[in-house]
């Protein structure tokens, strides 16, 4: 097995037809969770060059930074009188399909759809402005029928949805160790079942897949369900670092909006202070977000081990993103992308050598 992961974008990705059916569909709507503290906007206070900035996010854990900021109200602070809007999607592709549509502005996701995206609009849609986490996903399987690695040949594993960045992870992966998959129906030497986060517990204790590749706290819910770890992503990566969460931004809004889109950036960067500085507090927060998703707040069992696999920093750990796409290139996944220009770091430059901070490096993949 090599040493970094074998991920990132499929060639083709199946879309969501109509934007309706890509807010609602996973059981993930577009409703605004402007219910927490970012809604105490003062009514004196100062707007930006737009009223509203619409942002997305999942509603899970490798997306915290999105989850505590709009919770705690720092990302709210940073734009004064400019409010957010915020939406939710279970995984990449529906969340690149919302930022084309204009449903969305700015977006935390992982590398595998910004890429696809990139390359799918010829480097004209969005442009990746900031990192926001690494790590915090695992493959986790039914102990009773994996016992090793090669025991997932001929296994039924869930991924979130096709060409998200844990699907692709899969996919390569399962290239890597020789096997055969067809991308597009997931069938072959595994079964690759695309399921929503959501239900993705709930098939595994019908017996209906075997293990899942998923984000935290998925992975932490199916092993308080009796699943075990066989593989943490981490370990296939130098360093056990890897983006699994950008912030992008679709490049009409960055270019007319740059105010708010560093004002954004400010409330991350305060946010991915804010959490280091205080782990239980942040996931305390994260919490309380993720009730307000799903009606429950997420049990000790699954939360406490789900927050300690992720680190949340500011840097998009730009090479492991020319890595995940070399990877791609190689398995067969992704024709020869050219990501020049997919970065533009220049913003969170600016507002990290505001905050005494080091500022990040684009490897080489920054817009001119």
């Amino acid at each position: 097995m090599s040493a970094a992961r074998p991920l990132t974008t499929l060639r083709t990705i199946a879309v969501v037809a109509a934007l309706p059916l890509l807010l609602t569909g996973c059981g993930y709507g577009a409703e605004s969770t402007d219910d927490g503290k970012q809604a105490e906007v003062a009514a004196d206070a100062k707007k930006l060059s737009v009223d509203e900035v619409k942002i997305g996010y999942f509603p899970n854990l490798t997306h915290a930074t999105a989850l505590v900021g709009v919770q705690e109200g720092l990302l709210q602070k940073e734009l004064g009188g400019t409010t957010i809007k915020a939406s939710t999607f279970n995984a990449g592709p529906s969340e690149i399909e919302a930022l084309n549509a204009g449903s969305i502005d700015i977006g935390w996701i992982g590398p595998s759809p910004a890429i696809n995206g990139y390359t799918k609009s010829s480097g004209k849609n969005l442009r990746i402005i900031s990192g926001s986490a690494s790590g915090g996903v695992k493959l986790v399987v039914n102990p009773d029928k994996i016992k090793s690695l090669d025991d997932v040949k001929g296994k039924k594993i869930a991924t979130p949805q096709l060409g998200n960045t844990q699907d692709v992870a899969f996919l390569n992966w399962i290239a890597e160790k020789g096997w055969k998959v067809d991308a597009q129906s997931g069938g072959g030497d595994v079964s690759v079942v695309r399921t929503d986060n959501k239900i993705t517990p709930d098939a595994y204790k019908s017996g209906s897949v075997d293990g899942a590749w998923v984000p935290e706290p998925t992975a932490s819910k199916l092993v308080a369900e009796g699943g075990k770890v066989l593989l943490d992503e981490a370990d296939l990566w130098p360093d056990k670092k890897f983006v699994i969460t950008n912030i992008i931004v679709s490049q009409k809004f960055l270019k007319e909006h740059p105010d708010v889109v560093e004002a954004v950036l400010r409330g991350s960067v305060e946010t991915n202070a804010w959490i280091n500085a205080n782990p239980e507090e942040a996931k305390a927060a994260a919490n309380e977000a993720l009730k307000k998703e799903s009606g429950k707040a997420l049990p000790a069992e699954v939360i406490d081990p789900a927050w300690k696999s992720i680190t949340f920093l500011d840097d998009p750990l730009a090479a492991t993103l020319n890595t995940e796409a070399e990877h791609a290139v190689k398995a067969g996944l992704l024709e020869e992308p050219d990501l020049k220009g997919i970065y533009d770091l220049a913003p969170l430059n600016k507002v990290l050598k505001a905050e005494g901070k080091d500022q990040v490096d684009d490897a080489g993949l920054g817009a001119e």
